[in-house]
């Protein structure tokens, strides 16, 4: 993914707001991704497994890290003033 697609929102909340299981510590992260569909299996994968490798470098164990990726099709996206699917990207999206 080229450095300048990508784009975050970290969303904090104090203790007493979030809740969370019984069995996660207070590093309990929670990750969603969106993305285009179109992605194989075994990338989603290779990123997970990447997330969670570089996430635990941190020190944030697997225990406490759940990701969620959510796919729509390029026509569900506006980017630029234009529906996506209408969109040249300068990246691949059949990976």
């Amino acid at each position: 993914m080229p450095a300048e697609k990508r784009f975050h929102r970290f969303i904090t909340l104090d203790p007493e707001q979030f809740i969370t299981p019984s069995d996660r510590s207070i590093d309990y992260t929670i990750v969603a991704v969106s993305i285009f569909e179109g992605r194989s299996a075994a990338t989603k994968k290779d990123f997970i497994r990447q997330l969670i490798s570089n996430v635990a470098n941190i020190g944030v164990t697997p225990n406490d890290l759940e990701i969620a990726i959510t796919e729509t099709p390029r026509a569900n996206w506006g980017i630029r003033g234009v529906p996506a699917d209408e969109l040249l990207l300068n990246y691949a999206v059949e990976v």
